[in-house]
């Protein structure tokens, strides 16, 4: 058989040897460190053998496939660490995730991180034995009677749950046999260094109706020095962990009566919330938009129309019962239809176009609660919402004109060296998502292909994540714990301009159809402002802080100047206040130092008499006295400017 490795080389071999035999013709050092391989593109175990020509990739460490192979393994090392200090515990899923692994578990005692290290040294006992990880298969019926065996509840209920043509595989470690579908690494001895990090809550299958279970979060990795880099990066990523920090600053807060992924934001998110939206709408009004303000609510008509009721109605808070009530309404999960009758309203000429529709729209998604987090995912948010109405020919370049907006926002923002590029595709296998209608797919997907490759545009493809009506450019973000979510999103849509019988007339007098671009420009405010918070850890930028200034009194006798200073600063749309407390100054300066206000005035008798302030900067220190007049202008530009420091 003939082998084609990654650099395109060529071997050839005798059939039936296994994936490891090949890699120590290779390289005695290659077959040490390999975990598994991909074989004709498909990831597969070391002792997988081959009979006929075939592409191979061996993987290692530095690899994405080889690296969750690892971290699957060590969270069966994990299961198997439980069950042998708490056998009375019942296993439900663990699986590998981006930076590491986790398993859930209901246990019949609750556990705490005090626990961690003990299952921590079971762990490392596990690690020391080598067990080698076997595979087997078994009948539904032997796997529902193994697995009930153990009276691991949880693994029946998935077996359960699988398809009747479905290959039931397990693992098996030394006496410790777990349902799972691979592949993993050889051995656990393989494992060099890992960590338990953290114990949390999660619903079984993330529904809030099924039981709560304990989640252990952990990682690992091929080196220790690798494993103590990453402890020390996840220390400092939860000193800026928005949800910390954002409430020690008084920017945002929950409340258990009021529910999850509902935040209140407070005066200084409220302040930074509206600094954000004017800027925006101020931004799109200069780009050609035009406002809308629709209702937050409608009669199920008009989603059956858009294709939400039938798509995404499970993601909708509905308002009445369809079999009880003349009409049912919904909380709107998003705003184009809206926009769509606004549009609708009168004749539009070709000449008319393109109609660029925007909107501060509140929308809400009935998100399941074991996914709220902070103000990353909520079920109430604010977008900035916007609906192209264009030609054909326009497309492309209202597209390039909605990508100039967004990256324009990320810079000002500061989250443009953060990001990454995704199209996103349709899956054709599911027909519950996605509005099935395959050429219409076929022609969208390719027209905005030619766009993003006209642009030059880097991106990555997702399979099945494109919204239920059309493609989409997604614009990713990390947070700090490299959680990666979408920000901002483009959509071409070829479907909904015909479901709400939209329509232009043409240079030849013709009734024809448009197309539908939906974008953001700032995508979410709430997420926004929450990767604000760690991208800055909570020090904000002069031009978007939701106070600039904090003037400090030295003695009572400054209190009236630096009263009559905030009026005057305010009146030029600079946001400070005035702390005349009868403090020491020490305590002044280290309160607004906390609150990581980017610039304090001090004011004594001096200041006073010679009409100055004393200025320190956040981050240049003391700049010494200048007159107010001169302050101002320096505020002004950083603003004009989006000095980001």
């Amino acid at each position: 058989m003939l082998i084609t490795l990654k650099d395109g080389s060529q071997k050839e071999y005798q059939n039936g040897l296994s994936v490891l035999d090949i890699a120590k013709d290779l390289s005695e050092g290659l077959a040490r460190v390999a975990l598994g391989a991909k074989v004709n593109g498909n990831v597969v175990e070391m002792n997988h053998v081959i009979n006929e020509d075939a592409t191979l990739e061996i993987l290692t460490f530095k690899d994405d496939e080889g690296k969750r192979m690892y971290r699957h393994t060590c969270s069966h090392i994990l299961a198997q660490a439980i069950k042998n200090i708490y056998p009375t515990s019942k296993l439900a899923i663990g699986p590998a995730i981006d930076d590491g692994f986790y398993y859930d578990i209901d246990f019949k005692t609750p556990i705490t991180t005090d626990d961690l290290e003990k299952i921590e040294q079971e762990m490392k006992s596990i690690i020391k034995a080598d067990y080698k990880m076997e595979r087997f298969e078994l009948p539904r019926a032997e796997a529902l009677k193994l697995m009930n065996g153990f009276k691991e509840d949880y693994k029946v209920e998935l077996i359960n749950d699988l398809p009747k043509d479905a290959v039931i595989s397990f693992y098996r470690q030394g006496d410790f046999v777990d349902l799972c579908a691979g592949p993993h690494i050889p051995s656990t001895g393989m494992i060099k260094a890992f960590k338990l990090l953290s114990i949390t809550g999660a619903y079984w299958r993330g529904n809030e109706k099924n039981k709560m279970l304990t989640r252990i979060y952990g990682t690992c990795f091929d080196k220790k020095s690798d494993l103590q880099e990453y402890v020390q990066m996840q220390e400092e990523a939860k000193k800026r962990d928005h949800n910390k920090l954002g409430r020690e600053m008084g920017i945002f807060m929950t409340n258990e009566y009021i529910g999850q992924g509902l935040p209140l934001l407070m005066p200084k998110g409220a302040k930074l919330f509206e600094i954000l939206s004017r800027f925006v709408e101020d931004e799109e009004y200069r780009r050609g938009y035009i406002r809308t303000k629709t209702p937050y609510m409608a009669k199920s008509d008009l989603y059956k129309i858009s294709g939400h009721w039938d798509h995404y109605k499970d993601g909708m808070f509905v308002l009445g019962d369809e079999e009880k009530d003349d009409e049912v309404f919904a909380l709107r999960p998003m705003t184009c239809p809206f926009q769509y009758m606004v549009y609708k309203n009168g004749l539009k000429s070709y000449k008319d176009l393109p109609k660029r529709y925007g909107e501060t729209s509140t929308l809400f998604r009935n998100e399941n609660s074991g996914e709220m987090h902070g103000l990353i995912r909520v079920r109430q948010f604010t977008i900035s919402e916007g609906h192209l109405i264009l030609r054909p020919d326009q497309l492309e370049e209202e597209f390039k004109g909605c990508l100039e907006l967004a990256r324009f926002m990320l810079k000002i923002t500061g989250l443009s060296e953060d990001v990454s590029y995704r199209f996103s595709k349709w899956d054709p296998n599911d027909k519950v998502k996605f509005i099935d209608a395959p050429e219409v797919w076929e022609k969208a997907e390719s027209t905005m292909k030619t766009i993003l490759d006209d642009l030059g545009l880097t991106y990555s493809i997702g399979i099945g994540e494109a919204a239920f009506y059309g493609p989409k450019l997604d614009i990713q973000v990390k947070n700090v714990y490299g959680k990666e979510d979408t920000l901002i999103t483009i959509q071409v849509d070829m479907f909904n301009a015909d479901r709400f019988d939209m329509s232009y007339i043409d240079e030849k007098g013709n009734k024809v159809r448009p197309y539908i671009i939906h974008r953001t420009s700032i995508g979410c405010y709430e997420r926004t402002i929450a990767l604000m918070i760690e991208k800055f850890a909570g020090a904000f930028p002069v031009w978007c802080a939701p106070v600039q200034a904090k003037i400090l009194a030295i003695t009572d006798r400054a209190a009236d100047y630096c009263n009559d200073l905030v009026r005057r600063l305010s009146y030029l749309n600079i946001r400070a206040e005035a702390d005349v407390r009868n403090e020491t100054l020490g305590k002044k300066i280290m309160e607004a130092r906390n609150e990581k206000i980017p610039y304090l005035l001090v004011v004594g008798d001096k200041e006073v008499e010679n009409g100055t302030v004393s200025v320190d900067r956040r981050t240049d220190g003391k700049l010494g006295s200048m007159s107010v007049e001169d302050f101002i202008a320096r505020v002004q530009n950083e603003v004009s400017t989006f000095r980001l420091d």
